[in-house]
């Protein structure tokens, strides 16, 4: 691949991510089916144990129904994939498998204080686990992806 190609991708690639970081806020924070509900309507809760929403939303699937069960449990980590899957595109000295995982970490780890502080949201351990996991998750995508693509292009 010549250098404007490979431009031309990390250009494409932090546009992409950008926008994913807006959507990722947008879902985190402001949408109302998955952050944010009205002050007056509940009362605000958090989770500092450990897998308890998991254990909750497996416990009661099937009152809850699969979709609300697959979008806490399955949204988190399918939510933060992209990130451990663009990240390492953009940026060369992000390559790293516990870079990528602990940067996706930080960055749900902001997310949580950030809604525990202005109560958009809820804060809740087990988001910042799946949403490593996705990261993880992501990043792994990224690797088989670029060895697929490397060995075809004769590289090691």
């Amino acid at each position: 691949m010549n250098r404007e190609t490979k431009k031309k991708i990390k250009t494409a690639g932090a546009v992409l991510f950008v926008l994913y970081i807006l959507v990722l806020i947008y879902f985190l924070f402001f949408a109302d089916r998955y952050g944010q509900m009205a002050f007056a309507e509940r009362e605000y809760h958090y989770n500092l144990v450990l897998f308890t929403e998991i254990r909750r939303f497996w416990t009661y699937r099937e009152q809850l129904g699969f979709l609300a069960v697959a979008a806490n449990l399955l949204g988190n980590v399918v939510g933060f994939m992209p990130f451990g899957m663009i990240l390492p595109l953009i940026s060369r000295n992000a390559r790293g498998f516990f870079f990528i995982t602990f940067s996706g970490f930080t960055l749900s780890l902001c997310v949580e204080v950030t809604q525990l502080m202005t109560k958009l949201g809820s804060f809740d351990v087990d988001d910042l686990i799946m949403n490593t996991l996705g990261t993880a998750a992501g990043y792994l995508i990224f690797a088989v992806c670029h060895s697929i693509y490397d060995k075809k292009r004769g590289r090691k």
